[in-house]
């Protein structure tokens, strides 16, 4: 174990599903708090942690919104964000794609503009200093309406050269992928490339990854185990040749476990599936750790665990030149790797 662990550590590694808010770890949470002039509802960061006691989706999203009342300014989007890329780069993640809730921010009275500059600044001077490049991908709440989401894309147009597609997250209950339909064709018509959360065990799982392919044209998948539900989908799913990124911790915190099981049926079938990390600060793991868990679990091998590198690389949305130089690098690791 110690040696696939070392080679899981050194691995080339590309994150696909992080979101950027949920990188603000307890300790920065109390600091942004102070230089805020916040009262937190905790006297110190165990308390805090003791806190994040949930254990479905809805739970988890109200103690993760509750967070984000720290950040209000350009540089406190700044300093989330370069954590997260410096602890990233920690970890040997090479290149990463990051979500941000925008609706979050501006329904608290927030401006779109600051959010975006903080992180940009940090993915800039990460890119320079840490030799991690990144991407940002805008999310849309599910849970608020389409015409918000139609206003927030709006916003997003003057900084479309900053932002490489958008997603659909938060509670998938009562709001199925249809609802935001006509969003998701007004920015592929923009150009962005198009990803949606299908979060694991919801009501009409399988339906709604359908809806994904069939209504919506996403070139991803975020989470997607269930589809393993239906052999049909899965097909699909791979004719397309999408990614799907897994997030094993987060999973054993809302459903009933890693699904590491699952990764592993995915990549016995050859689809393109991925592990992330999701949301890190509350659930305990970054990206070695989700790997890490995952080939404890499903005992995966020095050989499975590289596909799941390529497949990150070969599914995010750099070009294709950029895409080969770094499957290149996977590919000399690999050969040098006792």
């Amino acid at each position: 174990m110690s040696e696939l662990k070392t080679f899981i550590e050194d691995l080339p590694k590309a994150e696909l599903h992080v979101h950027v808010e949920g990188t603000l770890e307890p300790e920065l949470k109390f600091a942004l708090a102070e230089r805020n002039g916040i009262a937190l509802p905790y006297t110190s960061v165990e308390e805090m942690r003791a806190a994040y006691a949930f254990d479905d989706l809805p739970s988890f999203l109200k103690v993760y919104y509750e967070g984000m009342s720290v950040l209000l300014t350009e540089q406190d989007f700044f300093d989330l964000t370069y954590a997260y890329l410096e602890k990233a780069r920690s970890q040997n993640i090479l290149y990463a794609e990051m979500f941000f809730d925008p609706q979050a921010h501006t329904s608290r009275g927030i401006a779109f503009d600051t959010a975006i500059k903080g992180i940009r600044r940090a993915q800039l001077e990460a890119e320079q200093e840490l030799a991690i490049r990144s991407q940002l991908i805008m999310c849309f709440l599910r849970d608020m309406s389409a015409e918000s989401a139609m206003e927030t894309l709006e916003q997003s147009l003057p900084y479309r050269d900053w932002i490489v597609g958008v997603g659909l997250d938060s509670d998938e209950k009562g709001n199925p992928p249809l609802k935001f339909k006509e969003v998701f064709a007004r920015a592929r018509s923009e150009g962005y490339r198009l990803t949606m959360h299908c979060d694991v065990d919801q009501d009409n799982s399988v339906q709604h990854i359908w809806q994904t392919l069939n209504d919506i044209g996403v070139d991803r998948i975020d989470h997607g185990v269930n589809a393993l539900e239906d052999d049909a989908l899965c097909a699909e799913i791979k004719r397309r040749g999408l990614a799907l990124t897994v997030c094993p911790i987060s999973n054993s915190y809302v459903t009933d476990g890693l699904k590491a099981g699952q990764v592993k049926q995915m990549l016995e079938e050859g689809m393109r599936v991925t592990v992330n990390s999701d949301d890190p600060a509350y659930f305990p793991g970054y990206m070695a750790e989700n790997l890490l868990a995952t080939q404890k679990a499903a005992k995966l091998s020095k050989v499975q665990i590289l596909q799941l590198s390529i497949n990150a690389f070969e599914g995010s949305w750099l070009p294709e030149n950029d895409k080969n130089g770094y499957i290149e690098q996977l590919s000399e690791f690999a050969d040098a790797a006792p």
